[in-house]
């Protein structure tokens, strides 16, 4: 069995963040949630994560500026923001992917992850034969 991979949540709004929570660990993710920017940092340091989804729009520190704040931590660690509030992120981010939030989100979402993980990982590597000795 592989092992599951860490997707850490950002989102000030737990009612939303619960129900993203729910979501992937049916589809086999283990996930960490914070509703506060510091301890995202926090986590970050700890290392361990995967993926990282964060709210754009929160009141402490925008999901803009805190990717940034993780892309410090862990440049390799890929990032997508999202919102409901707006259609586009104007900000400048080092983000790796947006989405809105919306009716197709979910499966949008779950296929933006798999293929920045896939990313992250790396190319499979092809499986060699074994050599067979001459005798």
């Amino acid at each position: 069995m592989k092992p599951k991979r860490t997707i850490l949540c950002v989102d000030d709004d737990e009612r939303s963040l619960s129900i993203r929570k729910v979501m992937l660990e049916t589809r086999g993710y283990r996930v960490l949630t914070c509703t506060d920017p510091d301890c995202a940092v926090e986590m970050m340091k700890r290392g361990g994560i995967d993926l990282v989804l964060a709210d754009l729009m929160m009141p402490k520190l925008s999901g803009a500026r805190l990717i940034d704040r993780l892309k410090a931590i862990s440049p390799e660690t890929p990032a997508l923001l999202f919102s409901g509030s707006v259609n586009c992120c104007t900000e400048e981010s080092l983000a790796d992917g947006w989405l809105p939030k919306g009716e197709f989100a979910p499966m949008e979402l779950l296929e933006r992850m798999r293929v920045l993980l896939i990313r992250k990982r790396g190319p499979k590597r092809a499986v060699t034969a074994p050599r067979q000795l001459a005798s």
